[in-house]
């Protein structure tokens, strides 16, 4: 999840590079498409097969449409699942004008997406036998989760809630020999880096 840029495309295009196929979802605007087309095409270089789905990872109908999809071309199930999405709200949790600070709507979307989905996602993988002894589940976090910027309130919270998601799964999953951990791979210039503030 977030093939298409950041961490996410850095870690496809490993995986492709030590002989995995690579499932991708990304949500991409028509003018960075042509980008995640070269990202298919240098992931099919190294001899494996790529599917990448433009589509929201935290829609419900979409996730589970994708694991439909991926069930028919892997039905052995996968062994890596890569959660690497940035998609949030850096507003201030307050400020004197309403439209200034963050709304209720834009704070539970920034926690559904980064945090929450992981869950959802080992869910259904769980329920469609995609997940199996042996596989791995990593989620990219931030030091953002035990620091604090301006604006950034809620995308630390995620990045908390994140890790703490971690933990539970790891706990739940590790009888069935399922590894679960977050990365604090440290500060790295990315596009969603790039995107906050200051």
């Amino acid at each position: 999840m977030g093939a298409s840029s950041g961490f996410g495309e850095s870690i496809s295009l490993k995986l492709a590079e030590t002989g995995m196929n690579i499932a991708g979802v990304h949500l991409d605007r028509k003018s960075t498409l042509p980008h995640v087309e070269e990202i298919t095409q240098k992931i099919k270089s190294h001899g494996v097969k790529s599917h990448f789905v433009n589509a929201n990872a935290a829609d419900r109908e979409k996730r589970k449409e994708f694991i439909a999809e991926l069930k028919k071309i892997a039905p052995e199930g996968i062994h890596c699942l890569v959660h690497s999405l940035a998609f949030g709200t850096l507003k201030p949790f307050t400020s004197t004008e309403e439209k200034d600070r963050i709304s209720q709507e834009q704070m539970e979307m920034t926690l559904d997406v980064m945090a929450h989905s992981l869950v959802y996602w080992t869910q259904d993988l769980l329920s469609a036998h995609m997940l199996r002894k042996g596989s791995r589940i990593f989620a990219m976090t931030s030091s953002g989760g035990t620091r604090v910027w301006p604006t950034y309130g809620a995308v630390s919270a995620a990045k908390a809630a994140l890790e703490s998601h971690c933990r539970q799964l790891a706990l739940e999953l590790g009888k069935q020999e399922i590894a679960v951990n977050s990365v604090r791979a440290g500060v790295t210039d990315t596009p969603a880096l790039r995107k906050i503030p200051g």
